[in-house]
């Protein structure tokens, strides 16, 4: 048998990874959701506005929609920390949003200040924002398609 560190249970290990499991789903769920929504709404203003040739609109569409994006993301960093703050794995809110900001952007700025036995939760967190920048990436390839597309046709005449 290995030796495991003084304290170190393995039914906390097998809760983290179920825990980690349903934030994962979670968090897939409301990206998935809230980003193909949001994909979808895009799509159908944007296809009226290139029907009335209001290119500019299409071009407001655009960015609200990345500003969208944006907080699509940023809530999902808000529910990791609220998972983590709920199961007191960091007590203090500031540094539950910090550290899930951390692990789902795998940008690594903050430290692992998880409680042992629960420390697998960072792989989790990272897994989700991997995922789900990735789904945003090719979501957003098709929307700058339409805006190229309606760029094109607003400047046609100069690029004659």
């Amino acid at each position: 048998m290995l030796p495991t560190p003084t304290g170190f249970s393995f039914i906390f290990l097998f809760a983290d990874i179920i825990c980690g499991i349903a934030g994962l789903i979670l968090i897939l769920v409301f990206h998935g959701s809230a980003l193909n929504h949001m994909v979808m709404r895009f799509e159908q203003l944007t296809k009226k506005n290139l029907e009335g040739n209001q290119y500019n609109l299409i071009f407001f569409h655009f960015y609200i929609a990345f500003i969208l994006i944006a907080l699509i993301h940023i809530s999902e960093i808000f529910i990791w920390a609220t998972l983590l703050f709920w199961l007191n794995l960091i007590p203090n809110a500031v540094d539950a949003i910090l550290f899930a900001g951390s692990c789902y952007t795998t940008v690594g700025f903050i430290s692992d200040i998880l409680p042992l036995g629960w420390k697998t939760m960072a792989f989790f967190i990272a897994f989700s924002g991997l995922f789900s920048l990735a789904w945003t990436t090719s979501s957003m390839i098709g929307m700058t398609g339409i805006y190229k597309q309606a760029w094109n046709l607003k400047y046609s005449r100069y690029l004659k």
